[in-house]
């Protein structure tokens, strides 16, 4: 059952200006975006997905530093020293 009730929102106009362009943008009306926003916010926060944390690296050394001949400043270089390698 759907149940429609018009009603009046007082918003900043740099906001509604920005809904309006996100809704052109989205092909969609500006009220679907304010109800699918409005749905966003009212859900359980037990069901939002989590948001995914940065990856850690973790650095792995060696001694020994660079073989004789490779230059990392160039690109081309190193991919020359590479191929004359195999």
């Amino acid at each position: 059952m759907v149940c429609r009730i018009k009603t009046t929102v007082e918003l900043p106009d740099e906001l509604l200006i920005r809904a309006k362009k996100r809704a052109a943008e989205l092909r969609r009306p500006l009220r679907t975006l304010v109800a699918d926003g409005l749905r966003t916010q009212l859900a359980p926060r037990g069901r939002a997905t989590p948001v995914a944390r940065p990856k850690r690296l973790r650095w792995v050394t060696v001694n020994g530093g660079l073989p004789p001949g490779i230059d990392v400043a160039s690109r081309v270089k190193m991919h020359e020293w590479l191929r004359r390698q195999s």
